[in-house]
């Protein structure tokens, strides 16, 4: 009687370490693929998340502002058509009209620019 509980009692124990060292070798191999993963993730020069979301934020305002400018111009050029359509009214020459002559320009200015 002794000996079939000593052979149950071994057995046990043996199928014990099978799971425990099954459950390790699990355990091992999670650890290596999640090292490979994250090294592969790392050599794509992937963008975080927060940097990703600020870009878009940026992006969605530069858009907004595109258009409204994109309106503004829309109106101005028809308010520029509507001007030149309509002829403005001629002014009177005085007769007095003495031509300023341009200043001379000295190349200091042209010089400071460089």
């Amino acid at each position: 009687m002794q000996t079939t509980s000593r052979m149950f009692d071994d057995l046990a124990r043996l199928a014990s370490g099978a799971v425990g060292t099954a459950h390790g070798i699990k355990a091992e191999w999670e650890n290596i693929l999640h090292q490979r993963m994250e090294r592969m993730v790392g050599e794509m020069n992937l963008v975080p998340r927060e940097e990703f979301d600020a870009v878009k934020e940026m992006v969605v305002k530069l858009v907004d502002k595109v258009d409204a400018q994109a309106e503004q111009i829309a109106e101005l050029e028809a308010r520029l058509a509507a001007a030149s359509a309509s002829p403005a009214p001629a002014k009177k020459a005085s007769g007095k009209t003495a031509a300023r002559p341009a200043p001379k320009s000295t190349g200091k200015a042209d010089k400071a620019d460089d």
